[in-house]
């Protein structure tokens, strides 16, 4: 994973005595509220690595949680940076959702801090490895033949995830993020025992949505043309399996890596074989890879939001917008009649 250090004149020494001292301070002004882990106004304070932890802490913990976000809008998650006040914030929260392998300076700070009140929502639900890169040739969710004459056990390179290797782009699939959010609700309740009741009445109706939602993926998708679309990095994996789909991506897991040669040779070949019409990119990495070998082979580009953070060019105001717009974005792309 790529985590771009943060730039500084100053020696690295002296940067990592500066950045303790300022945890330190920032550290003893938490404890300020006795490390109750509420806010001021006696709400339950939710810290959230990224949008999908956030919107799930918002959507559940409702009036009773105080939700601070760690990932700026418009920031690339993978390489955002933890200040000295965000690694402080972490001791005396009531409540951390994180997602472990997606942010290494995020499950680094977790781990320091001590709080036995994080939750992880890679253990909320099973993983699996998509994405991975061997001798230039990216395996994908189905068979198209990209990985022939390779051994799953081989695979190395690319964006390396905890769990193995393991995909963290649950979210994109409403299923695994049903099951995510059952945990989150659960978590939420033992944390704030007092609002237990509403906390599981909450994610009992984001689950309820996040089912219609599968329902209308799968009722949608059911009649296309093509089963396989190519996108910039492998982050649709788990909703590709989910709807029967063959995610080819680009890069692997990691949206800044540089595809090999033998990986572009072999996404040319597909595009032709799998009557491939559009390549997709995103909002928060660049896109010219993606757009550079569309032109090449005259194909049209759209967007496939992985929904890693909502800016004002995001196709949707929040979770459910982006996923409906994903949702048409691939209706068009498949062929779905």
């Amino acid at each position: 994973m790529n985590v771009r250090p943060i730039r500084s004149r100053r020696t690295p020494a002296a940067a990592t005595a500066l950045a303790a001292v300022l945890g330190l301070v920032t550290l003893s002004a938490c404890a300020v509220d006795g490390g109750s882990g509420r806010d001021k106004d006696g709400k339950l304070r939710v810290v959230a690595s990224f949008y999908p932890m956030e919107f799930l802490a918002k959507e559940i913990g409702g009036e009773h949680v105080a939700v601070t976000g760690l990932t700026k809008p418009g920031v690339e998650p993978h390489d955002m940076e933890l200040t000295a006040r965000q690694t402080g914030s972490l001791a005396d929260a009531g409540t951390i959702l994180y997602l472990k392998g997606v942010q290494p300076a995020v499950d680094k700070a977790v781990k320091q801090s001590g709080n036995k009140h994080a939750v992880d929502a890679a253990s909320l639900t099973a993983l699996t490895k998509h994405g991975g890169e061997v001798d230039g040739r990216h395996h994908t969710t189905g068979d198209n033949g990209a990985g022939d004459g390779h051994d799953e056990d081989e695979e190395h390179g690319g964006h390396e995830h905890e769990e193995g290797g393991a995909d963290p782009h649950i979210w994109l699939d409403p299923v695994k993020y049903a099951e995510v959010a059952r945990g989150v609700g659960k978590a939420l309740a033992d944390a704030d025992p007092g609002h237990a009741a509403d906390y599981e009445t909450n994610a009992h109706a984001l689950i309820e949505k996040l089912g219609a939602l599968n329902t209308k993926f799968a009722d949608t998708l059911k009649n296309r043309g093509s089963d396989t679309f190519i996108t910039t990095h492998a982050a649709f994996g788990y909703l590709a399996d989910r709807y029967g789909l063959v995610e080819e991506a680009i890069s692997g897991l990691d949206p800044e890596s540089e595809p090999s040669a033998a990986r572009m040779k072999d996404l040319h070949k597909l595009a032709g074989e799998h009557h491939v019409g559009t390549v997709f990119f995103e909002t928060l990495a660049n896109p010219g890879t993606a757009k550079t070998f569309a032109q090449d082979l005259g194909l049209k580009t759209d967007v496939l939001d992985p929904l890693e953070g909502i800016t004002k060019d995001s196709r949707g105001r929040d979770y459910f917008g982006v996923m409906e717009a994903n949702l048409t974005a691939l209706q068009k792309a498949l062929g779905t009649k």
